[in-house]
């Protein structure tokens, strides 16, 4: 009996005079994260970091029309800064934007939190209520800002006919200097409340169930169950929507544009209808000054966000 061996065939060999191929680096995944990262910092670059580079050169030189063309406007430092700083409109126009931001802000969320509480319970019709509540929101401003102008027109306006069906004499809502920022803060509660109920009732959703359970079976009321469980775990939620709302306020321009025009005699102007004002609303526009005002409400909603991270680095640690 034979055994046959078999033998493994002999490895191939290089022919002389043939390089050898070269292998195939795997790509470096730090490119790879700068490509992705490319679209983002060419965005925020274009859109974020060069605006602000030019209304920052805007407030530190004397443009004019010419020069604003030509590019040749003289540096003339913080000189824009003290303009306005001495400007008789700056202190009210700081009274107003500090009176309507915070008016607003407290209104928005305490109403926007009672809403997305009410719409938790998830009864009948509860998300088409919740839709509807949506419409403010999705209105483009400018026909927020009419539609409440009518409504507040002094002679044909539906509130002043309302009131009239009261008893109440009409209301000058729009030129009165005693009611014009009230006017402007309604419509501005009106429109930002549905941004307020999305949020904090999206935050609610995460709210485990059990806790409410077992609260009310310690006895628990239902104030109890709200004030010790869910707004302290809503703090996180209701922080960004307030950071969130504050940015936003602060800027707030087409509805008092449109509604008042920062009037009568000054009595509502903020800072963004001032800025705008400023540099585009008078035969010869300051430009400086007016970039100078909108680079006050960038720092402004600077340090609020510093502020915000600062806190949640806090939380995070303790």
């Amino acid at each position: 009996m034979t055994i046959r061996t078999t033998q493994a065939p002999p490895p191939r060999t290089e022919s002389r005079g043939a390089a050898p191929r070269p292998r195939r680096r795997p790509a470096s995944p730090q490119w790879a994260a700068w490509a992705f990262l490319a679209p983002v910092t060419l965005y925020l670059g274009l859109f974020y970091a060069y605006p602000l580079y030019r209304n920052l050169d805007l407030s530190l030189r004397d443009y004019t029309v010419r020069s604003f063309v030509q590019g040749d406007a003289p540096f003339t430092g913080l000189a824009n800064y003290r303009k306005i700083l001495d400007d008789p409109t700056f202190a009210p126009a700081l009274l107003h934007t500090a009176v309507f931001t915070a008016v607003c802000l407290v209104f928005q969320y305490a109403i926007g939190l009672a809403l997305a509480v009410f719409f938790h319970q998830n009864f009948r019709l509860s998300a088409t209520l919740r839709a509807l509540f949506l419409v403010p929101w999705l209105l483009p401003l400018i026909v927020s800002a009419s539609t409440w102008s009518w409504m507040l027109n002094s002679e044909s306006g539906v509130v002043n006919t309302l009131l009239g069906a009261l008893g109440v004499g009409p209301v000058n809502w729009l030129t009165s200097p005693s009611w014009s920022l009230t006017s402007v803060i309604i419509a501005n509660i009106w429109i930002g409340v549905p941004f307020n109920l999305v949020v904090l009732h999206s935050g609610l959703q995460s709210i485990p169930a059990g806790l409410y359970e077992a609260a009310a079976l310690d006895g628990a009321g239902a104030w109890q169950r709200f004030w010790r469980i869910t707004f302290p775990l809503l703090r996180p939620v209701s922080a960004i929507t307030l950071l969130l709302g504050l940015v936003y306020t602060l800027k707030v321009f087409d509805i008092i544009w449109i509604m008042t025009k920062g009037g009568p005699a000054d009595s509502s102007t903020t800072f963004a209808t001032w800025s705008y004002r400023l540099g585009f609303g008078n035969l010869l526009p300051a430009f400086g000054p007016g970039a100078a005002v909108g680079n006050l409400l960038v720092v402004a909603a600077l340090v609020f966000g510093l502020i915000y991270v600062r806190v949640q680095r806090k939380q995070a640690l303790s």
